[in-house]
């Protein structure tokens, strides 16, 4: 993840006195996450994490570090998530001890899963009350928290001595930020956060210290090099480790004339009207993706930023995993997953493909190589293309049948909202849906480069790590999407935020919304109304297992949500959608919910999770 500009404080008023900087513990922290340019932190207070919020307050009153209030705490973790993915920044959370800090994990466990740079930070009563027996005790004499964090974090500590707290907080970051990136936990008792810290400016320039590495092997880059120029047949799989580098990779592309698929987690760094795309591979995928890759003519794929793990590889298909193999990866982790693979390049993905996109410029007889191939695939590259070829069901995306078909309802939500939409996907048929038939309209196809590198001609596309459709992979909490959707915001108010989520993970998570009400943040909350854990029953007929506990009881969700200070609309047919006003919901300072009712017999595009469970592996 890239590191900010931090932000000017803000100019106080000239007949106010500056406030004094207060010089304990608490402060040093705070202090830390300004110099980073962490606009906020997401948590639930409580007695032994107070001083923490006291010193967010002072940051607050100078321009600095700014709270928001989670309904739940495993909301929190949600958002610092989400805010992360957005902003390519670490995300911040924060609980109190006990109950608050367990409330964290779910989160936790997801960011740790879906390597996602967090600062977690969780409080514990005084030490001296050690051992006693305290209110909501959470140490190692207590209900153990510390050894509840170790298997989902990249760095876990308490922090039992005041002059302990600058030397972890330092490694906690870099054990955060590094790859593989994920979260870090401090846990501190709350007398050490009072302790007077005698030089409250930072000692560490943490900007500098936490850059991330460019190095890269050029050995290894040459020997890739020489393997593309013998390739007859090129295919890329983008996964969703590529957003810092995905407009090299679609220039690269481009170049190549080389066709592309996606992981899940990848589509949203691409555009779907990209000539060259081919689908999604894997989980809510298509049937083009994985016939391209299938292709007997195909002798060399480039994964580049992907995972590996069922999810984005359809439950490890051998089309994928083989000896064609060439896997791209800053993560070491990722790498090990491919044994099969022909060639592992690790190293930072921008900087490996700025690198060959130099030595196509600077080499002649590549140059000459690709000139002829990108005259062969010129008709291919600039001729028409239709994303509506690669769906299952491209009748039902056009259907105006009421119930709403959720293909429909997918196609609808990309034509409504600006190309600068973010949307958010949540566990379950959410997912599933989007990822399939989710294809918003946007011209942009990548940047163009003067001569390679990092010589930019034009803009291309936005900015942004984690690209227009974020979901979570592997440990696929229900609700992620609600708290992400208020950490997308608040990472980035300017733009509409668009969070698509079953009614079951609703009613686990709903009422985050209040979050959002508070905050005054431009969010759309879609509802898939069908009143069901629909993949629970879906997955249950495909698989022929008993028809058992995925019911849930008709809900009026328009209802809740207004009941709780946001806006919302019942949406029952494609005609209740056109009648929305979206231009007033898109500029409108807070939330919106569509209750929308779909078709509670269609069927997600879920066969790659069905293979795995059928295969009991």
């Amino acid at each position: 993840m890239s590191s900010q500009v931090t932000p000017a404080p803000a100019t106080l008023p000239l007949t106010l006195p500056a406030p004094a900087i207060h010089g304990d513990i608490a402060d040093l922290l705070v202090s830390y996450l300004e110099q980073l340019g962490i606009e906020y932190i997401f948590g639930v207070p409580g007695g032994s994490i107070e001083p923490l919020y006291n010193a967010i307050a002072r940051s607050t009153r100078r321009g600095g570090l700014k709270q928001i209030l989670a309904r739940s705490e495993a909301g929190a973790a949600y958002m610092a998530d989400a805010y992360a993915r957005e902003t390519g920044k670490v995300g911040v959370c924060c609980a109190t001890s006990g109950p608050g800090a367990t409330n964290l994990i779910t989160g936790v466990a997801c960011a740790f899963d879906n390597n996602i740079p967090m600062l977690v930070i969780t409080g514990q009563p005084a030490l001296p009350s050690f051992g006693k027996h305290p209110l909501q005790e959470s140490s190692c004499t207590g209900v153990n928290v510390i050894g509840m964090f170790r298997h989902c974090t990249q760095y876990n500590s308490l922090v039992s001595h005041a002059k302990q707290m600058e030397p972890k907080l330092i490694t906690a970051l870099q054990r955060a930020t590094r790859s593989p990136c994920g979260p870090s936990h401090l846990s501190v008792p709350r007398d050490l956060w009072l302790e007077p810290n005698p030089d409250p400016a930072p000692a560490y320039d943490l900007p500098t210290l936490l850059q991330p590495s460019s190095l890269v092997d050029d050995e290894a880059i040459e020997r890739l090099r020489q393997m593309l120029a013998s390739a007859r047949n090129l295919v890329l799989l983008i996964g969703g480790w590529c957003g810092e580098a995905i407009n090299a990779i679609m220039q690269f592309a481009s170049i190549k004339g080389a066709v592309f698929v996606t992981t899940p987690d990848g589509k949203g760094l691409v555009n779907a009207n990209h000539p060259l795309f081919r689908g999604v591979f894997g989980f809510g995928g298509h049937a083009t993706a994985e016939a391209t890759l299938r292709d007997d003519s195909v002798d060399l794929i480039l994964a580049i930023g992907a995972s590996m793990g069922e999810w984005n590889t359809s439950g490890w298909c051998d089309s994928l995993l083989n000896d064609r193999l060439v896997h791209i990866d800053e993560s070491e982790d990722h790498l090990a997953r491919t044994p099969m693979a022909r060639f592992h390049l690790r190293g930072r993905i921008s900087a490996i493909f700025n690198r060959l996109l130099e030595r196509i410029y600077n080499v002649r007889q590549d140059a000459k190589v690709e000139i002829e191939r990108r005259r062969v695939n010129r008709e291919q590259i600039n001729g028409p293309w239709d994303p509506e070829s690669i769906l299952a069901a491209p009748d039902k995306y056009i259907s105006n049948d009421a119930p709403m078909k959720p293909q429909r309802l997918m196609r609808e939500l990309g034509l409504m909202f600006p190309p600068t939409t973010r949307f958010l996907a949540d566990a379950g048929n959410s997912v599933a849906w989007a990822v399939h038939y989710l294809h918003p309209f946007d011209r942009r196809i990548c940047e163009r480069r003067m001569g390679g590198g990092n010589r930019k001609r034009t803009q291309g596309r936005r900015k942004s790590h984690g690209g227009w459709l974020r979901i979570t992979a592997n440990f696929a909490p229900m609700g992620w999407a609600i708290g992400g959707a208020i950490g997308t915001a608040a990472g980035n108010p300017h733009v509409p935020v668009v969070c698509i989520t079953g009614d079951g993970s609703w009613l686990m998570n709903g009422q985050e919304i209040s979050s959002a009400v508070y905050e005054k943040q431009t969010i759309i909350f879609i509802v898939l109304n069908d009143q069901a854990l629909g993949m629970v029953k879906h997955g249950q007929r495909l698989g022929g297992a008993e028809q058992i506990a995925f019911e849930l009881c008709p809900t009026d969700f328009a209802l809740m949500a207004r009941a709780m200070g946001a806006q919302a609309f019942t949406i029952r047919g494609p005609q209740d959608l056109a009648a929305l006003d979206m231009q007033e919901i898109c500029s409108r300072k807070g939330p919106t919910l569509l209750d929308v009712y779909i078709d509670p017999d269609e069927v997600p595009p879920m066969n790659a999770r069905m293979r795995v469970l059928g295969g009991n592996q």
